[in-house]
């Protein structure tokens, strides 16, 4: 293939990402398709070539690899959306079971007290509409009225905490089935919730999926190069700063159990809202690996960073996680030395990293005291 014939791809992935950004970009230009007329307007048969600067190769795949970041980042941020509803979903549905169930045994209930209600009936209708106690009231012996007095007493309380109590379970019934309809409602809230959040992941990710598909293969191992460069600069930055020369705390029991966890996942692929055992993101990962490790944490990277404790990069420990992105759209375990463990995104698998290649929101500690 010549060399117009290798670069058609790649110009076809660049037209992709944006050809109005590309264009208007400073100190860029590209040759036009046809010649410029004379200042006569007539043709000519040599004109001169239009003054044009083309864009290096590494530069056209730097523009493909910013739109694909850009791509599995949104799929990043749909997917905790995912996950956030799916995990709502799991927590109405389990409401909604136990509604289910205490609304069943109030039910029993008041159908107890009905029994006994019916039953004293029946026994007043037996006796021809009075019950024994009001017999033994009308009986001429004194101790007879006194005991019948005493009954009656105890009759009167009995109904009238009958009446209580079926009135307590009516108004019990009527909650339970009410906030049952509501959980009813949420679900079916979240349920929609997730289905967008599903075509948002899917339509991002059949896009970055597209876009790489127009690299040839030269392209596509070049790109990567471009990105492991990229990463290996942010590493050497980030710890020119000397933000580790303090980080001297090991890991604690559990967290050795973690990094213990993740370590074993290595190579596996990753799935959006996969939770193991043979793919995961990058959420599923880390709660996985701590609830291994006898500490359940939130399932979404925004939720571990919203509810677990936040600690200091410098007091930080390998089994702490560190969240990535002013969004928290991302999450990785800290294993020591400056590296983490995590699931990047799809078509790559559970790999080891340096904890400074991407943008640091902060760290935070599943199994603080």
């Amino acid at each position: 293939m010549g060399r117009r014939g290798r670069s058609s791809a790649l110009a076809a992935a660049v037209a992709v990402v944006c050809a109005v950004t590309v264009l208007g970009a400073p100190g860029v230009a590209f040759a036009s398709a046809r010649p410029a007329p004379s200042p006569s307007g007539s043709p000519t048969s040599s004109p001169a070539p239009s003054p044009s600067v083309t864009l290096a190769p590494d530069k056209d795949l730097e523009a493909v690899g910013a739109k694909l970041d850009k791509l599995y980042h949104d799929a990043a941020v749909a997917t905790d959306a995912y996950n956030a509803a799916e995990e709502k979903a799991k927590k109405q549905s389990a409401e909604i079971v136990d509604l289910a169930r205490k609304i069943v045994a109030e039910q029993q209930k008041l159908d107890g007290l009905k029994d006994r209600a019916g039953a004293a009936a029946r026994e007043q209708y037996r006796t021809g509409g009075l019950p024994p106690e009001a017999q033994f009231m009308l009986s001429d012996d004194p101790q007879t009225f006194l005991d019948g007095a005493g009954r009656v007493l105890q009759g009167e309380r009995a109904t009238k905490a009958l009446i209580e109590e079926t009135a307590r379970i009516q108004r019990d019934l009527k909650e339970y089935a009410d906030d049952a309809a509501d959980r009813w409602r949420e679900l079916e809230a979240n349920r929609k919730e997730k289905a967008a959040a599903k075509k948002r992941i899917e339509q991002r990710i059949e896009e970055a999926e597209k876009l790489q598909s127009r690299l040839e293969k030269r392209q596509q191992e070049r790109l990567a190069q471009l990105e492991q460069q990229a990463a290996d600069r942010a590493q050497t930055q980030w710890l020119d700063t000397g933000i580790l020369k303090d980080v001297k705390a090991g890991a604690s029991e559990a967290g050795a159990k973690a990094v213990k966890f993740t370590t074993e996942q290595l190579g596996k692929p990753y799935v959006w809202g996969a939770e193991g055992p043979g793919s995961y993101d990058c959420s599923g990962l880390t709660s996985q690996a701590w609830a291994a490790a006898g500490h359940p944490i939130p399932r979404t990277s925004q939720e571990q960073w919203r509810q677990l404790k936040h600690v200091d990069v410098k007091d930080m420990r390998p089994g702490d996680l560190i969240i990535y992105f002013d969004d928290a759209s991302h999450v990785a375990m800290y294993v020591g030395d400056g590296a983490i463990i995590h699931a990047p995104r799809p078509g790559r698998t559970v790999t080891v990293a340096g904890a400074g290649t991407m943008p640091i929101l902060g760290v935070v500690r599943p199994d603080a005291s």
